[in-house]
């Protein structure tokens, strides 16, 4: 297992993927029981891949997930080449449509938010980040001057540049001047670091403490490094965001299973419905391949273009009516 670990930070692989991983490998092995792993091939692969999928009941995705952890673990560990791949088992993945709010749905949910909440809402629907990439905003992301928000280390390890909502260019001013009067007093108090990508913090050691580095939403309490003994502010919990947007979402009365990325997803339809192409919304989006786009083209049938039920057009009012 520290192999494992050893090789996927050799590999730059994002700690949430590292995690996930070692949990499948080590859920695998548990299954393996004595079975020495140079015996284990497609058959036992395929017997742990079955036993997820009929007595654990996990989703196609999930059990995948655990297929791209097992292959990781012969190929890049173990140096052992699968010699019949085609024989695993690969979950057939359904393909679901996007929950997708309204524009009065979303202006229902943003009012029953207030504070840090609204605003990191508003910043998911009004530029299509995810959650992850929201929260972990630093001040230097925003440029208001330009209209763009820098996402660094996305989805894939990519960086990108998304709009910025003229709308939301006070708010974000006001709350970066929070910011610095919160790094000002932690600085103090002898704090005011936070933790920096990759090698930068020994590049630049002071870097840590500049206020283009700071979070733009920041913890409410200060922690401390066990490992370390650093001390510093980490950025929001997304639990907590969850949760806000949870609540927001029950006080509403919306009869839809609404999570904070399903205003990426309204933002992406939103922008389709208001005739933008489809390489645009990729692009802010951060999409890789076109394909994964495109499961938002189920809004083109809307507006005036869109195709009109015949029934419709028969003037038709009730039952029995005609």
């Amino acid at each position: 297992m520290t192999r494992c670990r050893e090789i996927m930070k050799a590999r730059h692989y994002s700690p949430r993927t590292e995690e996930t991983y070692l949990q499948w490998i080590e859920r695998f092995l548990a299954f393996q029981k004595d079975t020495p792993l140079d015996a284990a091939g497609p058959p036992r692969m395929n017997a742990f891949l079955t036993h997820l999928a009929v007595h654990t009941k996990v989703s196609a995705s999930t059990q995948n997930q655990a297929l791209s952890a097992l292959l990781f673990l012969f190929r890049n560990v173990l140096n052992q080449e699968i010699p019949d791949l085609g024989s695993v088992v690969r979950a057939q993945k359904p393909q679901r449509l996007p929950v997708v709010m309204s524009r009065n749905e979303v202006m229902t949910v943003l009012s029953l938010l207030s504070g840090d909440m609204w605003l990191l809402a508003s910043l998911m629907y009004g530029t299509g980040l995810r959650l992850s990439e929201a929260i972990g905003l630093r001040v230097q992301d925003i440029d208001p001057s330009r209209l763009e928000i820098l996402v660094r280390n996305g989805k894939g390890a990519k960086d990108r540049v998304t709009m910025l909502p003229e709308s939301l260019v006070p708010p974000l001013k006001k709350q970066i001047t929070v910011v610095e009067t919160l790094h000002k007093r932690d600085l103090e108090a002898g704090w005011g670091r936070v933790p920096l990508p990759n090698a930068l913090e020994r590049k630049y050691p002071a870097a840590n403490k500049d206020i283009c580095w700071q979070w733009v939403f920041p913890q409410r309490r200060r922690w401390r490094n066990a490992s370390t003994g650093e001390e510093g502010r980490h950025h929001l919990d997304p639990s907590l965001v969850q949760r806000a947007v949870k609540q927001a979402v029950m006080a509403s009365g919306l009869r839809k299973r609404i999570s904070c990325h399903t205003f990426r997803h309204s933002f992406a339809t939103h922008l389709l419905e208001n005739g933008y192409d489809i390489r645009t919304v990729q692009e802010l989006l951060g999409h890789s391949d076109v394909k994964t786009t495109m499961i938002y083209t189920h809004v083109l049938n809307k507006g005036p273009s869109g195709v009109r039920s015949p029934l419709d057009g028969l003037g038709q009012r009730g039952p029995g009516c005609l």
